[in-house]
This record gives C-alpha cells, structure tokens and sequence, in this order.
C-alpha cells in the first residue's frame, strides 16, 4: 500500500548522514534499512505514522493544496514544507530544521478541532480525489494528534523533523 506517511525526529548526526549521500537511491536505502528499523524497533517515541492522513492534513494547512511550497509558515511545514531530501517521484523526504520544527510546534497547539475541521472542508473534493466526509477527517485529525506530539517533543529536544511518505 503506497503513500504512507511517517514523521520522525532526527538527531543531528542521523541528519548529517542523510544529507551526506549523494545519490538518491543510496539515500532511500539508508532511510529504509537503518532509520525506518531502527526507529519502529527501538523508538517509536520519536516517530508518528500519519498513514494516509497526511495528504488531507498537508491541504489543511496549505490552502487546501498539495505543493511544496505554498501556504503559509510555519504551518505549510508539518508535513511537505522543508528542505527536500530525494527527488524521484516514487518516495517523499521533506526536512524541517530544529528552528522551523520550533516554529511549527509553536503554531501547532492553536489548531482545534473546529479549526482543523473548518480547514479540512474547505478542501476542494475535485482536487482531493476524494469527497470529503466526517470519517475521513476524523481519521485526518485522529493522525495529526499524534504528529502534533511529536513536534512539540521534537522542538522541546531541538531535533530535526523528517517527513517521508512511499508513492
């Protein structure tokens, strides 16, 4: 199943790795056989699935786009916003640095769920692929609670936050 997404907070050495591979296959390989293992098996406190959720969560917070780049800071980076780290189509690597994973944490608790829900059915359906419903934002907000933790812990322990999703 593709387009699962995960957030993990990054150390700076686990960061100064990513960025020192210069291919982006070496780069998929090392997220996939060293971070994404050692993170599931051993710390999983420092990472928050947002399965599907994260392309509606994205829209939220975006306009109700899915681009890297619009919307508006900090919050068009809690998920695609960042430095990219992989440039293939078939995977999704957004970095944000412990200065912007501060802002976002920041910005962060002042979304309720009214707000969210406000944010989410303002999404045009067309472009969304999907219609909107109750079930799907609730599953969109059930996720982000748990990527809304994770920054706030990221941004307390000045850590790096990488976004990555499989196409």
């Amino acid at each position: 199943m593709g387009c699962l997404g995960v957030h993990f907070s990054l150390s700076a050495a686990e960061v100064d790795r990513l960025r020192e591979i210069e291919e982006d296959r070496e780069r998929l390989d090392y997220l996939k056989e060293s971070i994404e293992e050692d993170y599931f098996t051993n710390h999983q406190d420092d990472l928050a699935e947002s399965d599907k959720a994260w392309d509606a969560m994205h829209r939220c917070f975006e306009g109700g786009r899915l681009t890297w780049d619009g919307g508006e800071y900090p919050l068009n980076h809690v998920v695609l916003g960042g430095e990219p780290l992989y440039f293939d189509d078939d995977y999704i690597m957004s970095l944000k640095t412990p200065e912007e994973v501060r802002d976002v944490a920041a910005a962060l608790p002042e979304i309720t769920e009214a707000d969210m829900r406000k944010r989410y059915f303002a999404i045009d359906p067309h472009e969304y692929g999907m219609d909107l419903s109750d079930e799907d934002f609730n599953y969109t907000w059930e996720y982000f609670q748990g990527v809304r933790s994770l920054c706030l812990k990221a941004a307390f322990e000045g850590r790096f936050v990488l976004f990555t999703a499989s196409q």
